[in-house]
């Protein structure tokens, strides 16, 4: 036996913890590997079944109550540097939103299934309200399901995944270089993505100093407010006199925008990157005169802006 399977066996316990738990804050270190070298494990006699289940659930706990912890305390704070980290900055908040607004409290049950979801959905329970209670059943539920959806495959076919490491330990160290070399090439693909998608993005922004001047001057201007659903419910404040419209919502209804007059999108994630796709969206359609607010609400608000009530008439 190999000294890398030794070091392996000998600290199991704590490589499984370390990597469900990594993976869970948000780390790209992919877990699924060492639940299924677990689970081999496992079947193998080396490791009990029973105790690599609870240590996976526990990790996996503990990891989304921080987030969850941070959410309800920190609210869209958390969110926004989970936006800001994202690899996909697009659509790291936008679309756990629309799956934790069509699922409910099942949205913890099926995340950790869903590349992307699995860290922001803890942090919007928290946000939401959702009791300590209520997060830590169906949290538990999900963690339980996706611990053993991996580990069962490695205790199942523990022999021929045996096989599998017995070849590749013939490779020593150049498959674990190969494998790092690997998941580097990944991360940097993926920042790559979001490099080319943020410069895609370069529009000229508008600030909330300008934006208040321009309006405390009686300027005429359209002012549209595109975040969810999810974010105006925890969040029912906006800037007086924007109109509601979520993005899908404005890629069907762009001609009713004006074109005579200067017109402000704004969104909920800090680098902007919703309101900046709809700006040049607009733009492609004959709106020339539009920018989205550099900032989003949260730059308004810094600054002591008013804000309106959602359902109460504007000043």
């Amino acid at each position: 036996m190999d000294d890398v399977t030794q070091f392996v066996i000998r600290h199991s316990s704590l490589l499984l913890f370390a990597a469900v738990f990594a993976e869970q804050v948000g780390l790209p270190i992919p877990a699924v590997p060492v639940l299924l070298a677990v689970g081999a494990l496992a079947g193998a006699g080396q490791m009990s079944l029973g105790m690599a289940v609870g240590l996976a659930v526990a990790a996996c706990l503990a990891g989304d109550f921080i987030w969850y912890y941070l959410g309800r305390y920190r609210g869209r704070h958390v969110l926004n540097l989970l936006c800001r980290i994202s690899l996909e900055p697009d659509s790291c908040i936008r679309r756990t939103e629309t799956f934790f607004g069509r699922h409910g409290m099942w949205s913890l049950v099926l995340s950790n299934f869903i590349p992307g979801l699995g860290t922001v959905t803890p942090a919007l329970a928290g946000l939401f309200g959702v009791s300590v209670e209520r997060f830590l059943l169906y949290n538990s539920l999900g963690a339980f399901f996706w611990t053993v959806t991996y580990i069962t495959p490695g205790y199942l076919f523990s022999d021929q995944l045996e096989q599998i490491a017995a070849q590749a330990a013939h490779f020593g160290g150049s498959l674990v270089a190969l494998i790092l070399s690997a998941l580097a090439l990944y991360i940097a693909y993926k920042y790559f993505r979001r490099h080319l998608l943020l410069r895609k993005l370069r529009i000229a922004r508008i600030t909330a100093d300008e934006l208040k001047q321009m309006m405390d001057n009686g300027h005429e201007m359209m002012i549209v407010d595109l975040r969810q659903p999810l974010d105006i419910q925890a969040d029912p404040y906006t800037i007086p006199g924007a109109l509601q419209m979520a993005m899908e919502e404005l890629e069907q209804r762009h001609h009713e925008i004006p074109r005579d007059r200067d017109v402000v999108l704004y969104c909920a994630c800090p680098n902007e990157a919703t309101a900046a796709r709809m700006a040049l969206l607009l733009k492609k359609n004959g709106i020339t005169r539009v920018r989205p607010l550099a900032g989003g609400v949260e730059a308004w608000r810094e600054r002591n802006f008013p804000l309106q009530k959602l359902g109460e008439q504007a000043a």
